[in-house]
């Protein structure tokens, strides 16, 4: 099966790791393509094309001011990511419950009793 085009799916998008920090990044608010370059330490043209990407998978969305354009993030976006993470909850909620069940007996065989809720 073919993959599919970073640009027209979110988890091929959000696989790149500079484009996972641009996401960190514009979760404090609105930037520009050169502060956000300064900021990762990356060409202007190399973040340009991020957001590209970020911006046709739905990820952030762009308005123009004056000469600048100014990205921002679009948390909706990440519903995909959300929605397919959201099936591991009920596994890590009953890990989690196994390792609480198995905390509590090892208390319990040492009578401390300090593991209590």
């Amino acid at each position: 099966m073919a993959r599919a085009s970073t640009t027209s799916d979110v988890f091929n998008a959000i696989a790149e790791p500079q484009r996972r920090e641009i996401l960190l990044h514009l979760r404090r608010g609105e930037h520009a393509v050169g502060e956000l370059a300064l900021e990762l330490e990356m060409t202007q043209p190399q973040a340009s094309k991020h957001l590209r990407v970020l911006r046709e998978v739905g990820l952030v969305h762009v308005r123009v001011d004056g000469k600048q354009r100014l990205y921002e993030l679009d948390p909706a976006g990440l519903l995909p990511v959300k929605e397919w993470l959201g099936g591991f909850e009920q596994f890590w909620n009953e890990s989690f419950d196994r390792l609480n069940d198995y905390v509590r007996e090892l208390d319990r065989t040492r009578g401390k009793g300090q593991y209590s809720d």
